[in-house]
């Protein structure tokens, strides 16, 4: 009792630059579960965790709950601010069987719109995210360029997910390697969707653009493909990573 008294009783207060130093004390306070990222909009307060897992720190994506009463908070607006935007990494938690099977780790291409698009579906600040959300399909199962999709936030089995940004411009590169993440809708119908190339085929143009690589985790990609029924393979979680 001593010991969650004196952690209650920290300033409530503390600053993102606190977070990324990493102290004791703010190891304490994660460790508790009593840190959170918050954003107040015309739907009311949201909030999302921030965890330590393997020295990383993670903001999840915001949920329509209030952060706990004795949690220190960090607005979300700071939060991803802070981040540098030429080396943004977010992740994708995928669960089915009954149980999370493991974390993909994203690496995004800097200044891209897609790649501030996937940012905004991982951390929820519109409204909308990639939580919860079914992949659809695996386009080219067992072959050299295997993509399985995603994306569709709407939950009309791959005939939505609307975008939410205009992401038709900025630099991009074809997508042929294993690991690559992409987009091929330009309309807004379908443009928050993705895929994850996870068999190489040199040339393929399944997706002619990628905003991003798998850099860790694409062995749960692979699992998630060779699931006997992709559309109950869910993204039980996302967020993005603060300390890259």
């Amino acid at each position: 009792m001593d010991k969650i008294n004196t952690i209650t009783k920290m300033p409530q207060q503390i600053t993102v630059e606190n977070l990324l130093e990493m102290s004791q004390r703010i190891k304490t306070l994660v460790h508790h579960g009593l840190v959170f990222a918050v954003q107040e909009d015309q739907g009311g307060i949201r909030s999302s965790r921030i965890t330590l897992e393997n020295n990383q720190i993670y903001m999840h994506c915001l949920q329509d709950q209030l952060p706990p009463p004795h949690a220190h908070t960090l607005q979300v607006s700071e939060v991803v601010g802070a981040m540098d935007p030429s080396s943004t990494l977010v992740h994708l938690d995928l669960a089915w069987g009954g149980s999370t099977r493991g974390r993909v780790h994203i690496r995004l291409s800097p200044n891209t719109p897609a790649a501030r698009q996937f940012v905004l579906l991982c951390t929820g600040q519109t409204g909308v995210s990639y939580r919860n959300t079914k992949l659809h399909d695996v386009w080219n199962k067992g072959r050299p360029g295997e993509c399985v999709l995603g994306g569709d936030y709407e939950g009309k089995g791959g005939a939505g997910g609307a975008g939410i940004i205009d992401i038709c411009g900025g630099q991009y590169r074809g997508s042929y390697r294993a690991g690559d993440v992409g987009w091929g809708y330009c309309g807004a119908a379908k443009a928050a969707q993705f895929g994850i190339t996870t068999r190489d085929r040199e040339g393929a143009r399944r997706f002619p653009v990628a905003f991003g690589e798998v850099v860790s985790g694409l062995e749960v990609v692979r699992a998630a493909a060779n699931h006997s029924d992709i559309t109950q393979v869910t993204v039980v979680d996302c967020g993005i990573v603060l300390n890259q």
